[in-house]
């Protein structure tokens, strides 16, 4: 993925590896936006999932990352807008295919159920990984269309 803005949130269960991944992403030279959250306070998952797909709607960031304990509540919020493709993962091969066959441009982790190495290989695939196109892409055009 060729994009130099990604914005970030994640909810409470996913605040310590949103941070990891955020000095991650800096290190590598992208601009990170961080929506929050930034404490342990129980939070609502899906305010944070439209945060960063609002940004990404209007131009902000080219994709988007997030986190929640299991990964699935922000899934499933953030693919309720018909210009986001989130793929949860839990492996590298999950996020390349994410990337080859589905041009996901919102990457959904678990920090419940992936060890932060796995989670950084993970986005360090998501970043690297470039949609093939071709075959692929009428498969994309019909997620979008309308009935």
């Amino acid at each position: 993925m060729s994009a130099k803005t990604i914005a970030i949130a994640a909810d409470h269960g996913g605040v310590e590896l949103k941070t990891t991944i955020v000095d991650q992403l800096a290190k590598q030279g992208f601009d990170v936006i961080d929506l929050g959250t930034d404490g342990s306070s129980s939070v609502d998952y899906p305010d944070f999932a439209y945060a960063v797909c609002k940004t990404i709607i209007e131009g902000k960031a080219q994709s988007g990352i997030l986190v929640c304990g299991s990964g699935i509540g922000m899934s499933i919020a953030a693919n309720r807008y018909p210009e986001i493709r989130a793929a949860l993962v839990h492996d590298r091969l999950s996020t390349e295919l994410s990337r080859q066959h589905n041009n996901a441009n919102v990457l959904c982790l678990g920090a419940r159920l992936l060890g932060v190495a796995t989670a950084q290989d993970c986005v360090e695939t998501f970043v690297s990984t470039k949609f093939e196109g071709g075959r692929h892409q009428g498969r994309i055009d019909k997620l979008s269309a309308p009935e």
